[in-house]
């Protein structure tokens, strides 16, 4: 009697103590059911709150000039699970009148809407999926953000529950598996069963409510989803072990399966709490980046006083004044201050760039050493930040094509799991209809097809994260697929592996005139002009080291000169005075230009162009200019070429100027004279012999072939046409990504590959023996929990970057 006391007064104590803990979360979820108000919704209906989360989007076939009533939309999604959660969403969506197209990704909970201006508002069909059970909120919003972390905290609080209501049941089953039978007297064996039934009710109300709320709502679309089996089993289980609990007599009361109950929801809420933060992990890198501009700034006021204004309210001319540790919102001219700029997830470049009067900011960089005020020259959609950050948003709802043969196979793989289920049940009832009943919850328990619709698109969205930190933009999803099956890499020349500028190779002097003299001499003249040899002829003097001469040691490196009636001839050259005799220069007119201008003879043509300086005597000295190699293409050329990459460079230039190039960065196939035309016949041509090609390019005459290419790359401020056309966009041109990116795209490739062959691997282990009953529901759910972890954590090694990337 005293131990049965006890054993009371531990249950009474155990149950006021999860009373006072459920409190908090029963609080929290007040917040759930309204995530944001139908009111706030209206907001967005603003045509002015349309551009922080939208595009507008130019319809094929429309006239130009013409304003374009049809938007892209971004959004977060919040009450997905699995991939046939993202397939009733996209049907919920395209129901909606004006709503012309829906692109749900599972992996990365975010949605692409295009809708018509003219039919619709952004209130209407965001509200549309809520009668789904499913939240839509702006991605640039910060009502989202705020939700998101309610969302967690909730779900941390229900596996909290889970958890503790669940080692206590254990607790209480533990003398059934340890005794024999016989040793509990039935009264105790009651009460034991009775604590567990109590302790299983907070689980099954508040922890397993987001399951039976989806079920709930998979019934009244007569649809299906993940949870619609998942509630089935939580409720069969309890039912039965009520059942028995309250009524000892029957088939039904020889076992109590709280135990097993509480085990499975626990595990299946620890499964989805990881999955969700490792998650948030995966496509931290487009957060990030999207989270970049602040939410306000200090704008000048025409009295000259700052006031501090919302970054959506600002306008092209303002003068902001940006303080060291915040991101610039706008693109603009540095008017005041010297700085430093963190851009590294915008250009790639790791190191910060010196930012100086006169200097152009991009939105989304960070100020990061002293306070600058910056002159708006460009805002919002017109950013090289919204640029970027629309590549993003795209590339985190593409499904690529073996994501697409998952989301197809859920939802009938979901009906087939109801069908075994029934089966199993069926099988087992004349023998031993208790063994039918948790055979049938094992089954619905056990089988999963949330790892095989996670398995393509998280090791892909891993991959873009972990190449959006390193400056590579993803434009299409599918190109993963592609890039690792390359076996050749053709460049472009001018402006991929070149810069868009000019550089000085050689010079020669005339006896009795030095290098430092001629060079100070012509870059006097040259700072009256703004053409392209002139400024390569002052980057050239004002370099420490100079590529063609070294004039660290020079006394003369200023303009010491006196130069006088500097007159620039179109098409020719600079003419000047100089005033007096210098450096053994004669005073008198001295000019720069090309040969004839200068009334010099060119050398041998070498496929350079020459410049010449000269005075009265005749020339003084041959400039040699050359276009400038980037730094890294050497560097990534023979990097790709170490990886058994074959190379080739195409050129619109002329040949010798195309295989000088060559030669430099060390590529043995080259041809030079190419038109459009012919670069596509060559592509073509390399295809037809079985080549699979990454095409490298920049320029309006590259359209064509990165089209046509397997895979295309865009680098440097590459022109519209040849961004559009390409898979992937380096910004800042760093070439020795190049190398590393078909290794990565290998290895996303067996990590979908790996991932895929464990979901199938699991289902095919899993049923027969769930459906032999030989799978308790606890492990059945622990298999379950660990199928998706599996494919989340195995799609998390991509993050870790390997050496030489």
């Amino acid at each position: 009697m005293a131990a049965i006391t006890l054993e009371a007064m531990h249950i009474a104590v155990l149950t006021s103590t999860f009373s006072g803990l459920a409190c908090s979360p029963d609080q929290v979820e007040t917040h759930q059911d309204a995530v944001v108000g139908v009111d706030l919704l209206r907001v967005f209906d603003d045509v002015q709150e349309w551009s922080r989360f939208s595009l507008q989007s130019t319809p094929h076939g429309q006239p130009d000039g013409v304003v374009s009533t049809v938007w892209e939309s971004q959004v977060l999604v919040s009450g997905m699970h699995c991939a046939a959660c993202s397939l009733m969403l996209e049907q919920a969506l395209l129901a909606t009148p004006g709503v012309k197209s829906a692109r749900v990704s599972a992996a990365s909970q975010r949605a692409s809407v295009v809708w018509s201006s003219s039919v619709t508002r952004p209130s209407e069909w965001l509200l549309a999926p809520r009668a789904l059970g499913y939240t839509l909120s702006p991605a640039l919003d910060t009502a989202a953000s705020d939700q998101t972390r309610k969302d967690a905290r909730l779900a941390l609080w229900r596996w909290l529950v889970a958890g503790f209501c669940m080692m206590q049941v254990m607790m209480y089953a533990f003398p059934a598996y340890v005794t024999q039978p016989g040793e509990i007297t039935p009264d105790i064996e009651k009460l034991l069963r009775w604590a567990s039934w109590v302790l299983t009710l907070p689980v099954l109300l508040f922890s397993c409510k987001p399951f039976f709320a989806n079920a709930l709502r998979d019934l009244r679309q007569r649809s299906v989803s993940m949870d619609l089996p998942v509630a089935l089993g939580i409720l069969i289980t309890f039912v039965i072990s009520s059942a028995a609990t309250f009524e000892t007599a029957g088939w039904w009361s020889a076992e109590v399966y709280f135990d097993s109950l509480t085990m499975f929801v626990f595990f299946l809420l620890t499964g989805r709490w990881l999955e969700q933060r490792l998650r948030a992990r995966t496509s931290g890198a487009l957060d990030s980046l999207m989270q970049r501009l602040p939410d306000s700034v200090q704008r000048q006021l025409p009295g000259g006083e700052f006031e501090l204004v919302a970054v959506r309210r600002l306008k092209v001319g303002d003068l902001l004044r940006v303080l060291p540790g915040q991101a610039f919102p706008a693109d603009g001219l540095i008017e005041s201050g010297n700085t430093f700029a963190d851009e590294a997830l915008l250009t790639g470049e790791s190191r910060p760039v010196a930012r100086p009067v006169g200097a152009l900011v991009m939105a989304g960089s960070y100020n990061l050493s002293a306070m600058v005020q910056v002159r708006v020259q460009q805002l919002g959609q017109a950013t090289c930040y919204a640029g970027i950050v629309a590549l993003m948003q795209r590339a985190a709802v593409d499904k690529p094509r073996l994501a697409q043969l998952a989301d197809r196979v859920a939802k009938p793989f979901l009906w087939f799991v109801m069908l075994a289920a029934s089966l199993a049940a069926a099988y087992w009832w004349n023998t031993d209809p208790a063994r039918a009943v948790m055979a049938a919850v094992a089954v619905l328990v056990v089988t999963c097809p949330c790892a095989l619709s996670l398995a393509t698109p998280t090791a892909m969205l891993t991959s873009a994260g972990v190449w959006a930190k390193q400056g590579v933009l993803v434009r299409r999803l599918q190109a993963l697929e592609a890039l690792a099956d390359i076996d050749t890499v053709v460049f472009d020349k001018t402006g991929t592996l070149t810069e868009a500028r000019m550089g000085l190779r050689h010079i020669a002097t005339r006896e009795g005139v030095s290098v430092a003299d001629a060079m100070a001499l012509a870059a006097g003249l040259a700072r009256h002009s703004l053409h392209p040899v002139s400024r390569a002829l002052l980057v050239a003097f004002e370099e420490p080291k100079s590529p063609a001469v070294d004039l660290a040691d020079s006394t003369a490196r200023s303009y010491g000169f006196r130069l006088a009636e500097v007159v620039e001839h179109a098409g020719q050259g600079l003419q000047g005075l100089l005033t007096e005799p210098c450096c053994g220069v004669y005073s008198g007119p001295v000019r720069l230009g090309s040969a004839s201008f200068c009334g010099a003879q060119a050398a041998v043509d070498n496929g350079t162009l020459q410049v010449f300086l000269a005075d009265e005597a005749g020339w003084l000295t041959r400039f040699e200019l050359d276009e400038v190699v980037r730094p890294d293409a050497f560097e990534a050329v023979k990097q790709l070429q170490l990886a058994g990459l074959k190379v080739h460079m195409m050129s619109g230039d002329r040949s010798a100027a195309a295989r000088r190039v060559a030669e430099r960065v060390g590529i043995k196939h080259v041809q030079g004279d190419c038109t459009p035309q012919s670069k596509l016949a060559h592509l073509q041509a390399l295809q037809g012999s079985g080549r699979k090609v990454l095409m490298v390019g920049d320029g309006l005459n590259d359209g064509p072939v990165l089209a046509r290419a397997d895979v295309s790359i865009a680098v440097g401020q590459a022109v519209p046409l040849a961004q559009a056309q390409s898979d992937f966009i380096i910004p800042g041109a760093q070439l020795l990504m190049l190398a590393s990116m078909p290794a990565q795209a290998r290895r996303t490739l067996s990590i979908v590959r790996q991932n895929l062959a464990w979901a199938a691997a699991y289902n095919a282990v899993g049923v027969p023996l769930a459906i032999g009953g030989y799978l308790p529901a606890w492990l059945a759910g622990l298999g379950m929990a660990l199928s998706s972890l599996f494919v989340l954590v195995n799609a998390a090694r991509l993050s870790r970057t390997p050496q030489g990337m």
